[in-house]
């Protein structure tokens, strides 16, 4: 019985192919957005952790900011570090060797690591790339931020205390440099000074973070180099503006991480927390209330991501509500119109003994058909518009298997409880009532 009314109910909707087929489009675009929404928000959302996850879960990061300069009052400008004579102006700001000093007295903290950001232009023979990048660091950057070696090594502590002039690059900076070439050994120069390659780091993508993350720019792209020897090939001074002005601004260090705890330490927020509030208070008083620095605790970031996250799913939620119920909508309109069409066709069926449980079983079944089958088509657009966005806009995106069962749960759920009422209005027929209808 069930087989010959499911094959009843297929043919019935065949019998009038555009109107199902509108019908059914509603659910796919439904289904579709669903799962399409989730996979971009699940995708950017992730990104987004990666970031902050590669900071570093157990580390407290402090960076150099300029801050916001009041250009009519002389006191305000000399307070916030600006020397001016009558031929140029200088910027001081942000961290400075000595915040490194105190940083580093503190009890908590295991691995302190400074970080000096240039922008020059690298070349190598014609190869060039304008305003890159370089970091000057120390060797723990590379425990404390994750980076990996892909050939050769990265940054020694003979190299600070040579002052050696050699630099590792990244993927992207060895590719634009030297092509196909073997760049190991081979120098480049930065700002006009050689400096021999050492190392080539592995291929970083987009959401992984990065020393000096909030300079902008290629990852990919980075150079490092020795802490001692940026300071004293490049100085602290960074020119703004043009060629010929005559603003310059004087910043020691870009960035301090102060490793605190291992990223797989459960009781982190113990130790990363009070020692970020130590570290905020420390800096207050040496800064004098200058607000040329900020500090980053990647655990607080995560915890704040997470409910984000929470509150993201949910307005997704309610938009994936919406967008199935418009098409349960659409179902019962077009079963209700049916069911008066059909009324002679109830009527005669109910004549010859069928029962109104049959009567039910048979619309309800047409509703299933429809929704499930709207439900299935709005799977696979919904699976492939992600895709599509990834190749053509290059954003993350996560379909996970979850998704696509609750977008096509609840489309079925939808087209049945919007499918109830039709289905029991066709069986509350009055037979004799129904044979009238012509």
């Amino acid at each position: 019985m069930w087989w010959a009314t499911l094959k009843l109910a297929v043919r019935n909707l065949l019998l009038h192919k555009m109107r199902s087929s509108l019908t059914l489009l509603g659910t796919i675009l439904g289904v579709a957005s669903v799962i399409a929404m989730l996979s971009i928000g699940e995708g950017s959302k992730q990104d987004a952790l990666d970031r902050i996850r590669q900071l570093g879960a157990g580390n407290v990061i402090v960076r150099s900011m300029k801050p916001a300069l009041e250009n009519d009052s002389s006191q305000s400008a000399a307070s916030q570090g600006v020397v001016s004579t009558r031929s140029y102006k200088v910027n001081a700001y942000g961290l400075t060797y000595g915040d490194l000093r105190a940083l580093n007295d503190l009890p908590t903290g295991e691995t302190i690591v400074p970080v000096m950001m240039k922008r020059r232009d690298i070349s190598n023979g014609r190869r060039r790339i304008s305003q890159c990048r370089v970091v000057a660091t120390t060797p723990e950057l590379a425990d404390v931020r994750e980076i990996d070696v892909a050939r050769g090594r990265f940054l020694q502590s003979r190299d600070l205390e040579s002052m050696s002039n050699v630099a590792v690059l990244t993927e992207g900076a060895a590719v634009a440099l030297f092509g196909f070439n073997d760049p190991l050994g081979k120098p480049v120069l930065i700002g006009g000074i050689a400096f021999r390659t050492v190392g080539i780091l592995k291929q970083r993508d987009s959401g992984r973070a990065r020393a000096g993350e909030s300079e902008g720019g290629d990852a990919n792209k980075d150079i490092f180099i020795p802490l001692d020897t940026g300071r004293a090939r490049f100085g602290y001074f960074t020119r703004e503006g043009s060629r010929g002005s005559r603003e310059f601004d004087r910043v020691e260090l870009s960035e301090i991480t102060l490793a605190v705890a291992d990223a797989e330490d459960k009781e982190a927020a113990t130790r990363v927390v009070p020692t970020a509030n130590m570290i905020r208070g420390l800096l207050e008083k040496s800064h004098a209330g200058k607000e040329d620095y900020q500090v980053l605790v990647p655990l607080e970031l995560m915890a704040q991501a997470e409910h984000e996250k929470r509150i993201w799913n949910l307005v997704l939620g309610a938009i994936a509500g919406i967008s199935l119920l418009v098409g349960g909508i659409g179902i019962m309109n077009i079963m209700l119109a049916t069911v008066t069409e059909r009324t002679r066709e109830i009527g005669i069926r109910r004549a010859i003994g069928a029962k109104r449980r049959d009567i039910i079983r048979q619309f309800l079944l047409e509703t299933t058909v429809l929704s499930a089958a709207g439900g299935v088509l709005g799977v696979m657009l919904g699976v492939s518009i992600p895709i599509a966005v990834t190749m053509m806009a290059g954003m993350k995106t996560v379909t996970s298997i979850g998704a696509i069962l609750l977008a096509f749960g609840i489309s079925v759920a939808t087209g049945i409880i919007f499918g109830v009422y039709p289905a029991y209005k066709a069986a509350a027929m009055n037979p004799i009532e129904a044979l009238r209808k012509q």
